[in-house]
């Protein structure tokens, strides 16, 4: 049974235990490598053809605008395939209640008919807001298990929390 983690993170800055910080590694991508070294899972990083500002208040603004409008960024590349993989671990920053619009590009380009996929999260307070609803949406043929959601100015100490969750 292979698996894989797709996961969208930026780094630069972002919010963090309530200041403006600047993250060398996402949040989010901290998080993909714990699952990561957890479970020996491939990695994949989803990236969009035209990044977010490195400035947050600048890229909350693009975010909640890509969400406005419906958007489906392009992405820089893509997996080859997933069809070889049974289990997709997802994951992505919590952005205005949901996934990054760019992560939906992600999950309307494959079929994931049969395919598990285990949504994870990293967030300010807002927890998987109506992701797990929208993958579902967007994925019908999928089974989608319950999510976890990090707080990102905790990600550094979640590997118990990840393991629990695994």
């Amino acid at each position: 049974m292979a698996e894989l983690i797709a996961y969208f993170s930026r780094g630069d800055e972002n919010y963090v235990n309530g200041e403006i910080k600047n993250l060398e590694i996402g949040n989010t991508e901290v998080a993909a490598g714990m699952i990561g070294r957890l479970t020996g899972a491939d990695l994949f990083k989803i990236e969009p053809e035209q990044a977010y500002a490195k400035d947050y208040n600048e890229c909350i603004a693009q975010a909640q605008a890509d969400q406005r409008s419906d958007a489906r960024p392009k992405l820089r590349t893509w997996p080859e395939s997933i069809d070889k993989y049974d289990v997709i671990y997802l994951g992505f920053p919590n952005y205005w209640g949901t996934m990054p619009m760019c992560v939906f590009t992600f999950l309307e380009h494959f079929d994931f008919a049969g395919k598990t996929i285990r949504p994870f999260c990293t967030h300010e307070g807002s927890g998987m807001g109506s992701s797990e609803k929208d993958i579902r949406r967007l994925c019908p043929k999928a089974k989608v298990e319950a999510g976890l959601a990090i707080r990102g100015g905790n990600v550094q100490r979640s590997e118990k929390e990840i393991e629990r969750w695994l």
